[in-house]
């Protein structure tokens, strides 16, 4: 099997960085008086998160959760494990969940219960890409940077198996999968 390789651009680079200046306006619009916490889905949601807070001009608190369900392949695996929890206490805050993509919608509608059993004020979801045709279960947005097709992306943050979160834009990839690549002699 051949090794994957990033292939056709989905999102540019500059696209990525006007988008996310523009959700950082709106979502500082949204949250006035105290600073939210916003709440990183790792590893994917790093990259557009450090991007995200610097385009937010109001205070705010960072925490992450890490969330398991793909299991190393390219597919949910449909059961959804919290890796690692929230140092930070969410009672009566406002929490802004910060994905890197979703897809099917069962992880976010996992990590959205999970929040939502710990009373905060308000809970919100910002998206750095939607895959709407994938999804299996109905789920809230309430920012979105953008609407992808139903192919496996990569870079931004995003992965194959540990690799290419490093590439500067989204990009479609082709190819076998990382997770299957075999290392020897």
């Amino acid at each position: 099997m051949p090794a994957p390789r990033p292939g056709r651009v989905v999102i540019a680079e500059p696209e990525i960085r006007a988008r996310i200046a523009t959700l950082g306006a709106e979502i500082a619009r949204g949250y006035a008086g105290e600073p939210p916490v916003l709440v990183g889905v790792l590893q994917g949601a790093f990259v557009f998160m450090a991007d995200l807070v610097r385009a937010m001009p109001i205070d705010l608190a960072t925490d992450f959760v890490r969330i398991e369900s793909y299991g190393g392949g390219r597919t949910s695996s449909g059961r959804v494990r919290l890796a690692a929890d929230l140092a930070t206490p969410i009672e009566g805050r406002d929490v802004l969940v910060v994905e890197d993509i979703v897809d099917t919608g069962r992880t976010l509608a996992a990590l959205r219960r999970t929040l939502e059993a710990r009373r905060p004020r308000s809970l919100r979801v910002c998206a750095l890409c939607d895959k709407v045709e994938r999804r299996q279960v109905d789920v809230r947005l309430d920012w979105v940077g953008f609407t992808i097709p139903n192919v496996f992306v990569v870079g931004y943050g995003l992965d194959d198996a540990g690799l290419y979160r490093n590439l500067p834009d989204v990009v479609a990839l082709e190819g076998g999968s990382a997770a299957r690549r075999v290392i020897g002699p």
